[in-house]
């Protein structure tokens, strides 16, 4: 597959900078997690089974940490830096959980552009509706190069 030519790649390194953000709100619904759970063959029963996630401490089905990683590395490669870039690193923790049907706000701020390593740190932190931190964590990404 070529890339189309009108297709606009993200930003370069040099027209990043620190402190630059972006915040997301994704709801999470049934068609994503089935999505998720169809692509991975996962079948946890604390992500799926509502009979069995109320008799853990959980009290209900919780959305697999993987799948809002997975929102994280789509944001990446949309917005900041965007289309092009590289995922060279990622550490992430979960402190709370995301429960079925919740929304989640997450936000990535540029922490830091290393120019002599072409990279760039990217601070992440996921908020659900009661105001918990579900993620954070750091993503280190290469911008897009463009060809010439």
């Amino acid at each position: 597959m070529l890339l189309d030519k009108k297709r606009k790649l993200g930003k370069q390194l040099e027209e990043l900078s620190v402190g630059e953000s972006i915040q997301l709100t994704e709801k999470i619904e049934d068609k994503d997690l089935l999505l998720y759970l169809g692509l991975t063959n996962d079948n946890n029963p604390l992500y799926i089974q509502h009979d069995y996630a109320a008799q853990t401490t959980y009290e209900k089905p919780v959305v697999p940490p993987t799948m809002l990683t997975g929102i994280v590395t789509s944001a990446i490669s949309k917005y900041l830096p965007g289309a092009g870039s590289y995922i060279r690193e990622q550490k992430f923790q979960f402190p709370k959980p995301l429960y079925h049907y919740e929304t989640v706000q997450i936000q990535l701020v540029v922490e830091e552009v290393n120019l002599s390593n072409r990279e760039i740190r990217v601070k992440v932190e996921g908020i659900n509706s009661n105001e918990e931190i579900v993620l954070e964590g750091t993503v280190t990404a290469i911008p897009p190069i463009h060809p010439k």
